[in-house]
């Protein structure tokens, strides 16, 4: 039976004793002071005890309790603790293990000046003016007296025990010149502190990101401080606390329970979160998700690892078991446009899911929107044809994305005639450099927009798309164009979705291709036509009807759709000859795809059906349509012929 001693006082010390009697490990937790002793309860696993002890105190201690293994997790400034704990080990065979204070990562910024000691650091302070915030702790508080002036220019933060208040009052550090409070603590009141005591230096010693030296450092540059750093006593050689809980692990046969937790942590500020999503966060272990969320919930004694890809993060979690919390925070809400669906495709069902605040409710109570008649896409990361939810709804929200998104929206309302609706742009939301802007269009064609954008378009003028268009409402010119009861009987045998990629192969006057584009609206419409004048008609037709989703290409297929990304529907009602060759190209690309053939003359019904008699197409259905229309004679009316269409339509045989 496993039974260890730590040695703590330090946040590492502490999560290693959490670890050991969460898991029922018998553990007896030393600490320095009754202040420590207060962080944790003694239970049935656990005792813990305040007095110092010497070198010889320590080896009778560990020779009476016959400890399996010895954690020293003491500061790493308390060198003389360090050496009596290893050489009371040594003295009496039980293994020892160093767990290191991780170093901050991150660049000390601004004003610093770095030394070797308390002493330097003093000798530094002599030559200059100014107050001084000194939060080195009281043990070494003495040696400031030497610095002229020090009653009046130094504000020491200590911790707030009876008898440290004691000790720093018989140094002469009293009143607002002492400042009793626990740390570690955050950036904003370190800044806080900085200025309402009006001090010019900030004296720490570098202890590493459990400490919260990296607060000290930016709260330093945020108050215009000179940073003194007080360098670590010396270089050690150990393991970090993840490590020591691995080794404990096996060392106790505790057996690895990982949970994790996908969390919606909001838009990103700390204001912005659920309580729920805020005490799983502060309970986890680790925090992995890309650098902007991570950094907003991750606490200085969480390890973090800045990744966003499903199966890298899955990589990571199988390679370190030593967690047992786990959280993957998320934007917004886990159910918004989230990675939350694919990792529980990669992770499995039993990971936690906890849900968040999304943008678009954010956004809209701060707009003074409701959002449940809103129409809600995303074009972050997405193709998103955002003018046909425009043109249909009141109210459309959008997720941008990119720097110049809610200007290349605005360009396109303006370019398809649509000034009349109004944005309501806003960026960095929570943040306190949010923005929220509004205004129609035209002011926003050259805006440069943060990338965590989002966009609200207020319609008035919104109505329901038709089903087809009417030939009336195409500008027509010299191309034949193919009729409407021909089009509408075309386009039903393709069978489209709304987000399919169609080919309209010699489009002609384009007819056919704006009926796809209004039925693919969340997919694409390539409009591939030889004849310029034609070309530029069904350009003047896209932008007459606002049909965003529809690329019009000048030239002669098969070889214009040669670098065309693959299609799943494709009409044909122009082969110029090529009719083989277009399908098999059509085939190589999707094999599945689905193709309706018009043919106006018998050599192309021909053609037709010598490609379903040689290439792999499958459900084939031909039918010829004779459309007739009425004309005015007088007072009477008389039924005109149009020329006889045969319709082919098939798939391939996938």
């Amino acid at each position: 039976m496993c039974k260890i001693l730590v040695f703590a006082g330090t946040t590492e010390g502490y999560q290693i004793t959490e670890f050991l009697e969460e898991h029922q490990v018998r553990t007896h937790m030393c600490v320095a002071t009754d202040y420590g002793s207060l962080r944790l309860a003694q239970t049935e696993y656990l005792t813990i005890s305040h007095e110092r002890m010497n070198q010889q105190e320590m080896e009778a201690f560990m020779g009476k309790e016959q400890f399996t293994q010895v954690i020293d997790a003491t500061h790493p400034y308390a060198v003389e603790v360090t050496d009596n704990i290893k050489k009371a080990c040594e003295n009496t065979g039980i293994p020892y293990q160093r767990v290191l204070r991780g170093e901050s990562a991150a660049p000390v910024e601004g004003d610093v000046v770095m030394v070797d000691s308390v002493e330097d650091a003093i000798d530094f302070l002599e030559g200059t003016q100014g107050n001084v915030l000194v939060t080195t702790g009281s043990k070494e508080l003495g040696k400031f007296t030497r610095l002229t002036g020090y009653q009046e220019r130094i504000y020491a933060r200590v911790l707030s025990l009876p008898n440290v208040v004691e000790q720093c009052s018989q140094y002469g550090f009293q009143g607002a010149h002492l400042i009793c409070m626990q740390g570690p603590f955050i950036k904003e009141l370190n800044t806080a502190m900085l200025r309402q005591y009006n001090c010019r230096y900030l004296v720490t010693k570098e202890a590493g990101k459990n400490g919260g030296f990296e607060e000290k450092c930016q709260a330093a540059k945020d108050a215009d401080a000179i940073l003194v750093v007080i360098g670590r006593p010396r270089q050690e050689q150990g393991i970090s606390v993840e490590a020591c809980r691995q080794k404990l692990r096996e060392l106790c046969n505790i057996k690895a329970e990982q949970k994790i937790s996908l969390v919606g942590i909001g838009m990103g500020s700390k204001e912005s979160m659920t309580v729920e999503a805020a005490k799983v966060c502060r309970e986890a272990q680790c925090i992995i998700g890309g650098k902007r969320l991570v950094d907003a919930v991750a606490a200085p004694n969480q390890v973090v690892c800045y990744e966003y890809l499903s199966g890298k993060i899955k990589e990571y979690i199988d390679a370190h078991p030593e967690f047992e919390r786990i959280v993957i925070a998320l934007s917004g809400d886990v159910g918004f446009y989230s990675g939350a669906r694919k990792l529980v495709e990669v992770l499995g069902e039993q990971v936690e899911v906890i849900c968040g605040i999304s943008s678009v409710v954010y956004f809209m109570s701060k707009i003074h929107q409701s959002w449940d008649d809103a129409a809600i896409v995303s074009a972050h990361g997405r193709e998103c044809n955002l003018i046909h939810y425009i043109k249909s709804n009141k109210k459309t929200f959008s997720i941008l994305g990119t720097r110049d998104g809610a200007a290349c929206l605005a360009r396109k309302l303006v370019d398809y005639g649509m000034n009349h609706v109004i944005m309501y742009v806003g960026e960095e939301l929570s943040y306190d450099q949010e923005k929220i802007l509004s205004g129609v269009p035209s002011e926003f064609v050259d805006y440069d927009s943060s990338v965590l954008s989002v966009v609200c378009v207020v319609n008035p003028q919104a109505k329901e798309l038709p089903k087809h268009f009417r030939d009336r409402e195409f500008i027509r010119g010299k191309a034949p164009m193919t009729k409407e009861e021909v089009r509408s009987l075309s386009v039903d045998k393709l069978e489209i979705p709304s987000d399919a990629i169609c080919y309209d192969v010699g489009a002609g006057t384009g007819s056919v291709s704006m009926e796809m584009a209004l039925q693919a609206y969340d997919g694409k419409v390539y409009a591939i036509e030889k004849k310029l004048e034609a070309v530029e008609l069904i350009r003047k037709n896209q932008k007459a009807l606002a049909l965003d989703n529809l690329v019009v290409l000048e030239g002669l297929a098969p070889g214009a759709m040669e670098e065309l990304e693959a299609p799943t529907h494709a009409f044909i009602g122009g082969s110029s000859g090529n009719l083989q060759e277009i399908v098999a190209l059509l085939l190589q690309k999707n094999p599945g795809v689905r193709i309706v053939i018009n043919c106006i003359t018998l050599e192309t019904v021909a053609e037709a059906l010598g490609c379903i008699r040689t290439l792999p197409l499958e459900d084939v259905d031909i039918a010829q349509v004779t459309v007739a229309k009425s004309k005015e004679l007088g007072a009477y009316h008389m039924m005109m012929g149009e020329n006889p269409i045969y319709i082919i339509s098939c798939k391939g045989a996938a």
